[in-house]
């Protein structure tokens, strides 16, 4: 770390800049990537942060959710601050910054930086100058059936030519891969975690589509004409190729497309900003991807709640953090239809929970003490849908004051579940559901409460969340995460995560599980809860009896029929 940083302040003075910023997302701006320059200069591996090195000092910026991981990575060699601090901080005043145009947006820049800096950009990434990135793995973009997706690409792209009609613009720039995936019903395996096919594409409201991305990933998409030869553009020609299309102005999304595709389209056409419409056509689950979805989470649900049983009735002293989540996958792998992790799964015994994206590794990973709780959090990658769920387990008789944190834990999350839609239809409002009983006890935690998820696409997908800021309504159709918890530095963590779907029944509207996991009952008081609380559970768990027993072994269902 330390040598790469001496190597990156000597080319300052070759591009007359004080400091040089460096982001954790790659040039498609997906969450996860096989590129990962912020871990190269800083060690730090989580997913949302920035560096700044500067001649004499660093500076890494992030979120609360790894204060405590960005401590423990980087060491001394950074200094720690909060991303939305970086916001008007003077500490970088009268500076030249150097960045790579291809890694931040105008939107991002105008927000950080302008006040104090200047900004310098640079067509070169200087991390890549001094640890050259992997060269792109040339594996093949494959098509999705109808079955799975229940919408063909034609009507999707006649969807946005509608919009695109309505106000007026002649061309959508669409920066973002998994909008892409989402329009033509294609994957890829270009990210770790995420069927994400690295490519961009062009609509033009005359039906005319050009699809931007690497010739030889290709193949298929041509065969089975979902995109033909003149629709292509390999990614390398287009400042050229993007003078010859038609029209006279384009919608580019400030979050996903960069300063250098920016400044590219503006050479000749008009531009406005909005967001990309297929952030929310795409947050809307057809019926049969919700019906994927399901069914992705019982077979999800089948290999988690073995691995709880097996966990809850193995010897402990010999099992440690990694050989846990290895097992947790060993289960999950016993299913075909299982590809890969849908996030690195965390699995933090003790004080190691606290850390709320925690990385357990080889040779410092903490065994499974049986006095301490487990959290867990991890998902998958199905061929009909994503999961993601977190549970907090115990292994022996677990504090009074754990107890009754934990049981105001699941109570928040219960408030959650149990939302009328009609009433309380915006995550703003959802959130404070969730905190009110820890706050009860001045208790809080520093993330969302729930994020969007894709289908069969990114774990992590907006627009909708339920978070303190989030005001975007929430609509039938709908997949996110309900996750609060509690985390006490180097004491324990807690989370309790399912995965809801907004359902209609009528006039209702309302979340409907689909997780399919058995909650952690050794850790709550119940004298804390209500009797509609306690309904819930009892329903909740009679609910995953019915769905998964048949795919377990017979102490397996013994146990899990102790739940209900």
């Amino acid at each position: 770390m330390r040598r790469y940083i001496k190597i990156l302040r000597n080319k300052f003075q070759k591009y007359n800049i004080d400091g040089y910023v460096i982001p954790k997302n790659d040039d498609y701006f997906t969450e996860y990537s096989k590129v990962n320059r912020l871990k190269i200069i800083s060690n730090f591996s989580g997913s949302a942060g920035l560096a700044i090195i500067l001649k004499k000092k660093n500076y890494l910026f992030t979120d609360g959710r790894y204060t405590i991981q960005s401590q423990i990575e980087c060491g001394k060699n950074f200094k720690i601050i909060n991303i939305e601090k970086i916001i008007n901080c003077s500490l970088f005043k009268g500076l030249n910054l150097g960045v790579d145009p291809k890694l931040f947006t105008h939107s991002q820049i105008k927000k950080y930086f302008l006040k104090y800096n200047n900004i310098k950009f640079i067509n070169k990434n200087l991390i890549d100058e001094i640890e050259k990135q992997k060269k792109n793995e040339f594996s093949p973009f494959y098509i999705l059936d109808k079955k799975i997706v229940g919408e063909s690409s034609n009507s999707k792209i006649d969807k946005i030519i509608t919009y695109l009609k309505k106000i007026n613009v002649d061309n959508l720039f669409i920066s973002a891969p998994e909008n892409v995936a989402w329009v033509l019903n294609i994957r890829g395996s270009d990210g770790p975690n995420s069927p994400i096919p690295n490519a961009r594409m062009i609509i033009n409201k005359s039906k005319k589509i050009f699809f931007i991305s690497n010739f030889k990933k290709c193949k298929k998409l041509f065969t089975e004409k979902i995109i033909k030869f003149n629709e292509f553009i390999e990614v390398t020609k287009l400042p050229e190729e993007i003078l010859n299309i038609k029209g006279k102005s384009f919608i580019i999304d400030d979050k996903s497309c960069s300063i250098f595709y920016e400044n590219l389209i503006k050479k000749k056409f008009k531009i406005l900003k909005n967001e990309d419409p297929i952030y929310f056509l795409k947050a809307i689950k057809n019926k049969t991807e919700i019906n994927n979805t399901i069914k992705s989470h019982i077979i999800d649900g089948v290999a988690v709640t073995k691995f709880i049983y097996w966990l809850k009735n193995i010897n402990k002293k010999k099992i440690n953090e990694v050989q846990a989540q290895e097992k947790l996958e060993h289960f999950r792998k016993r299913n075909n239809n299982f590809l890969y992790p849908s996030f690195d799964t965390i699995a933090g015994s003790g004080p190691n929970g606290a850390i709320v994206h925690y990385r357990a590794k080889k040779g410092s990973c903490r065994k499974i003490n049986k006095k301490d709780i487990f959290l867990c959090d991890s998902g998958g990658q199905y061929k009909y849908g994503t999961t993601d769920v977190t549970r907090t387990l115990c292994f022996a008789k677990p504090r009074e004051n754990i107890k009754n944190i934990y049981t105001k834990v699941l109570k928040g999350h219960i408030a959650v579940a149990t939302t009328d839609l009609k009433k309380d239809n915006i995550g703003k409002k959802i959130d404070k559901r969730a905190r009110k009983f820890l706050k009860q006890d001045n208790l809080d935690y520093a993330h969302g409460t729930g994020h969007g998820v894709g289908f069969f696409l990114n774990v992590h997908e907006g627009p909708q969340s339920i978070s303190k800021i989030n005001k975007v309504k929430i609509k039938e159709g709908m997949i996110l995460s309900n996750e609060p918890g509690y985390y006490k530095k180097g004491k324990f963590g807690i989370r309790i995560e399912n995965l809801v779907y907004v359902k209609k029944n009528k006039r209702e509207l309302f979340f409907e599980n689909l997780t399919m996991v058995p909650i952690e009952k050794d850790l709550i008081n119940f004298k804390l809860l209500s009797t509609a609380e306690k309904n819930y559970l009892f329903q909740y768990h009679l609910n995953v009896y019915a769905k998964i027993s048949k795919y377990l072994s017979l102490n397996e269902k013994k146990w899990l029929a102790s739940f209900i």
